[in-house]
């Protein structure tokens, strides 16, 4: 879980608090709300490594040789720790519909939040930032809501892209409207030509205030719903239906969720499958070849489960199949370890 927390952005959470004055109350939120989500990801590879590691320290302590010697088979072994596995998939199955789709959700409003109280939380230095609507804005150093060197662009219909460049700026929140003011100093602005509106004419000003409306960045969040990441296997179900009686056919990308829940939850049993047998037959209580054999199977799982979910998402094979795909193949390859292993 930590390396996980340290690859969602602990050190951009920590710029957050201290570059950008974001609520620190806020912050900690946003961890307590991406935990169950993270969860859904880390409960497998946890399974995985822990088989490994636990049955390679097993065969190389001889242990393993020692109960087949008194007589407890390889299956007798295992199948306590079988049925803990498959729990552990149900739990994670509730876990991945009922509870991550809701932090998940809640962890959008809190970034959307922040956004409003820290506008400057939104900006980032040397990119181009399209968070705004009718404009496309690149800032060279941000200080807080200090800003230096601005360029802001308007795209326009039928028209040249208004262009406003400022040597320094400002953001100022105004919550009761909803808005961002962006004080300007010192700069040019494209401004219509009266006589001509279709053309533009240079203004030199001192200080020019542009509002930054983030009505509609709320709307979209709080009014327009949830992404299909935020949904229940119910709620992508009752859109499915809502969808196709519009004449609607988003089956197939909204199915992909669903399965796409379905197999991260019974991952765990795909990887207890191979961890067993790969851990007795390597016979080496080294953690790092455990984790190296873990790195690799990762890497085929999530290689064939991006590239099951690509094609169903298009829509050329069913969504279980795809989705299904990468714990099948997982869970046969150690199905078939296993049963050489019994034999042996």
């Amino acid at each position: 879980m930590f390396v996980f927390m340290l690859g969602r952005g602990f050190v951009q959470m920590a710029d957050l608090i201290f570059n950008k004055d974001v609520n620190v109350f806020l912050i900690f939120k946003l961890l307590f709300y991406s935990f169950p989500f993270l969860l859904t990801f880390v409960i497998p590879m946890s399974v995985l490594v822990a088989s490994l590691l636990m049955f390679g320290k097993l065969s190389h302590d001889n242990e393993i040789i020692a109960m087949r010697a008194s007589g407890i088979s390889i299956g007798k072994i295992v199948k306590p720790l079988f049925a803990v596995v498959f729990v552990l998939c149900l739990f994670t199955f509730i876990l991945s519909d009922r509870i991550a789709s809701t932090s998940h959700y809640a962890y959008r409003i809190i970034l959307t939040q922040i956004g409003m109280d820290s506008p400057s939380a939104a900006l980032e230095e040397g990119t181009f930032i399209k968070k705004f609507k009718n404009f496309v804005i690149f800032i060279y150093e941000i200080d807080k809501n200090k800003l230096k060197g601005i360029r802001i662009y308007q795209p326009q219909e039928g028209k040249p892209t208004r262009t406003i460049v400022a040597q320094k700026g400002e953001l100022i929140t105004v919550p009761e409207q909803n808005i961002i003011k962006l004080k300007l100093i010192h700069g040019t602005s494209d401004e219509p030509d009266p006589k001509d509106p279709a053309k533009l004419y240079k203004l030199n000003f001192k200080t020019y205030d542009l509002p930054l409306n983030v009505t509609a960045g709320m709307e979209q969040v709080e009014a327009l719903g949830k992404k299909p990441k935020d949904m229940t296997v119910k709620e992508l179900k009752d859109e499915i239906k809502r969808l196709g009686e519009a004449g609607i056919k988003a089956t197939y990308p909204l199915a992909c969720e669903i399965h796409n829940k379905i197999a991260m939850s019974f991952s765990s049993l795909a990887f207890f499958l191979i961890g067993v047998p790969l851990g007795i037959t390597t016979r080496r209580s080294e953690k790092s070849i455990s984790f190296g054999i873990g790195l690799v199977l990762l890497i085929l799982y999530w290689t064939l489960l991006i590239g099951g979910r690509g094609l169903a998402q298009k829509g050329t094979i069913h969504p279980f199949i795809c989705l299904q795909f990468a714990n099948f193949v997982v869970g046969a390859i150690g199905v078939f370890l296993f049963r050489k292993l019994v034999k042996s």
